[in-house]
């Protein structure tokens, strides 16, 4: 007994199946003769009738004038399947120590973006560590970076990149919440990039 399951057709044929039928049902809502739909795309009679009844494959250059002469989309005559939704569904989650961040990253990629909201989280620091290399960019607010002996106050439009096994902290600067882009990274995966000097 073969227990090998039967080969499924690929979704490209079963769309190109369906093409024949669609191509009938479209000419009769329509009312028209095949000689009158031949007439208007000077594509043969013989040629549409073998479209219609499956017996000849749809190109390009048969369905182009067809879906003009139907003024259909060329989509909507071959029923093409629809692409997958490419909007990324941003689920804010709250962070343990102030404030709300927003992964734009769908995958589990070496690369993970957030937008985050920082609260003021306290004048004094309690600095972390951990494995990965982060960049900052400050979208809006004023960001306090305290990066081991250092303590940076950043603007609009300003980025560090640090290496995040060195102690460190951030809190809003000025106690309203600071709007930043997160881009963070195992150990290694470093952005490239760097903050304008200011003129």
């Amino acid at each position: 007994m073969n227990d090998t399951p039967a080969p499924q057709p690929s979704p490209h044929r079963a769309v190109l199946d369906e093409v024949a039928p669609r191509l009938r049902r479209l000419r009769a809502r329509r009312g028209l003769t095949l000689a009158a739909l031949s007439e208007t795309t000077g594509i043969s009679k013989s040629t549409l009738s073998r479209l219609e009844s499956g017996q000849r494959r749809p190109s390009l250059e048969l369905l182009l004038p067809l879906a003009a002469a139907y003024q259909v989309p060329l989509d909507d005559l071959v029923g093409a399947p629809e692409v997958g939704d490419p909007r990324v569904r941003l689920t804010p989650r709250a962070l343990p120590n102030g404030g709300t961040a927003v992964p734009l990253t769908r995958g589990p990629g070496p690369l993970q973006a957030y937008k985050m909201l920082i609260a003021d989280r306290g004048g004094e620091p309690d600095l972390r560590t951990h494995e990965g290399y982060e960049w900052l960019y400050v979208l809006e607010g004023r960001l306090r970076l305290v990066l081991a002996e250092h303590d940076l106050v950043l603007g609009p439009g300003e980025v560090a990149e640090f290496d995040t096994r060195v102690p460190h902290w951030f809190s809003s600067a000025d106690g309203r919440p600071v709007e930043i882009l997160s881009l963070f990274g195992r150990q290694g995966e470093r952005m490239h990039v760097r903050a304008k000097p200011r003129g």
